[in-house]
């Protein structure tokens, strides 16, 4: 199966499913689920990091990488999980977080203690330049009492490595034959297109330093390396990239499968519809207008390019969709369903986030101290230092934590919903009684509805392979979007507001069948009116 006919459904691993009873979910608790993951009928799962960590950054701080890390279980139970899955018809994918180590691995400890083989596995200058890092504050770190610094694009626990160190290169590929052995079939690469620094570092003051060290040419050299070396000689293995501060351009680069590079991208550009200012930690109503045109600007480009999307709405790092762009109090059901057919009815690989097929929302924590969040905790702090209350403050972070996504698994409406007995290493989202799996599975329609786009796109080549157009794009509340594929058209209509809406119909649909909608309609006229939050899929 090309990886274009795959859907691929993310696990948080420490919020999943919890068997040993410590509040934090571990591999048996995935394994023990895979029936579940079977029926909703994705193809393939991928596992945030689940390598030894001291967790400053939820295990994107890897101390190890060829390791299990005991919170998540042994190696052993990674090894029957594979097994299992395998029975299942399911593949794994997991996450290399390939631009920096945590700082207590051994890379970086043997550094500080003076071995220069190691020092030239990171980023080390005597003079630092103006860069912010991602998490805030400055990039760089005393790099022990040497009198230099280290890069830390991210926490300062998360040492940048040198990617211009053969040396460095080998070592991560090793890293991916490992788990090749193991029979892993797919690798998400962590901020991938920042690991091509240049030899000389200049001060960057726009964008706090982004464009320095951003899409680099030579990242897309280190990419093409990777793929040769590794992944590259198995055509089975789906690789996809997480793209910070990326371009269409470069994202074609990355996916056009004659550069042997990844199969696709993430971007976020989407996700960031509510920012005020392009700022993360603000509060906004989405851009509508912003968003189709985003969409339709790389769902043209992409498909002109023969580059290829990774489509999500929810992931780790982001606030619940449903949160951002649906009216939830009023339309959770629908809203659910309309954001999904946008993606799954779209060009490119669509990615489920873990209790997004059961509409899960944000947890609506009461205070702070019910965030963990290294980013939420640092965002908060400069909040107040730039002037807002505490309650000012507590908004924002309500509103755009990543914890707001990581809350346990609603499985059920237990004490703990099922996600363990004791308490969980994250509270629980206050919703969890009313939205959970055992309730959606006995009187729901949403997990329903994303087997229906899952069963779709393998029985539909147009949807996997097909052209992408816009529609309707002048549209104030309409996100339409044309398939093509060999004769054959799919016309895809989504509703974003509340508001009922009509539009006219191009008179091809009209002897066409309606392949999923989300009221159910049974007929259709050339004057077509859209219910709130409406999605509906005609082929032709």
């Amino acid at each position: 199966m090309s990886f274009k006919e795959k859907v691929i459904y993310q696990i948080y691993p420490k919020s999943f499913l919890d068997t040993n009873q410590d509040g934090v979910g571990d591999l048996p608790g995935i394994e023990q689920k895979l029936p579940y993951l079977k029926r909703l009928g994705v193809d393939m799962v991928w596992l945030s990091p689940i390598y030894p960590s001291p967790q400053k950054d939820n295990g994107y701080d890897v101390a190890d990488y060829t390791s299990i890390n005991p919170m998540f279980g042994t190696m052993n139970d990674f090894d029957s999980l594979m097994a299992t899955a395998k029975k299942y018809g399911i593949e794994i994918m997991l996450d290399m977080v390939f631009n920096h180590v945590s700082t207590e691995h051994e890379w970086f400890q043997k550094a500080l203690a003076g071995d220069k083989k190691y020092q030239d596995y990171f980023i080390l200058r005597e003079e630092p330049t103006d860069w912010v890092s991602k998490f805030g504050g400055n990039a760089w770190a005393s790099f022990g009492d040497t009198g230099k610094y280290y890069l830390h694009l991210y926490d300062i626990t998360q040492a940048d490595l040198n990617w211009r160190n053969p040396e460095v290169r080998e070592e991560l590929f090793n890293v991916l034959r490992f788990w090749m052995d193991k029979g892993i079939k797919g690798f998400r690469f962590d901020v991938i297109n920042v690991i091509g620094k240049d030899e000389v570092l200049k001060n960057c003051p726009e964008n706090d330093g982004k464009p320095a060290y951003t899409d680099k040419p030579i990242a897309h050299e280190f990419i093409r390396m990777m793929n040769q070396a590794t992944y590259g000689k198995d055509a089975e293995i789906v690789t996809v990239g997480e793209m910070s501060f990326t371009t269409i351009e470069d994202c074609i680069l990355y996916t056009n499968p004659k550069r042997e590079e990844l199969n696709m991208t993430f971007n976020f550009h989407h996700l960031k519809v509510d920012y005020k200012d392009g700022k993360k930690w603000t509060l906004m109503p989405f851009d509508f207008e912003k968003l189709k045109e985003l969409f339709h600007t790389w769902g043209t480009q992409m498909s002109e390019g023969s580059g290829w999307n990774a489509l999500f709405w929810n992931n780790h790092d982001q606030p619940r969709a449903l949160n951002r762009f649906i009216d939830v109090d009023n339309y959770r059901v629908v809203g659910s369903k309309m954001l999904a057919s946008s993606i799954h009815l779209n060009r490119g690989t669509p990615y489920i986030y873990m209790g997004e097929e059961i509409g899960m929302l944000d947890p609506d924590f009461d205070k702070m101290e019910d965030y963990v969040d290294v980013e939420s905790l640092n965002a908060y702090q400069e909040l107040l230092d730039a002037g807002k209350s505490e309650q000012e403050a507590f908004k924002v972070v309500k509103a755009k934590s990543r914890d707001n996504s990581r809350t346990p698994m609603q499985w059920d409406s237990g004490e703990y919903s099922g996600f363990s007995q004791s308490a969980p290493w994250l509270g629980l989202g206050k919703s969890a009684d009313e939205i959970n799996v055992a309730k959606e599975l006995q009187e729901g329609s949403i997990f329903t509805y994303y087997q229906q786009l899952i069963k779709l796109r393998k029985e539909y080549p147009v949807i996997a392979e097909g052209s992408y157009e816009a529609f309707l794009p002048e549209h104030p509340q309409i996100y339409g979007f044309v398939r093509r594929l060999e004769g054959h058209s799919l016309l895809v209509l989504n509703n974003f507001f509340s508001q009922e809406t009509t539009i006219k119909l191009p008179k091809e649909c009209l002897s066409g069948e309606v392949l999923i909608d989300n009221y159910e309609t049974k007929s259709f006229e050339q004057e077509l009116r859209l219910k709130p939050y409406q999605t509906i899929a005609i082929y032709y």
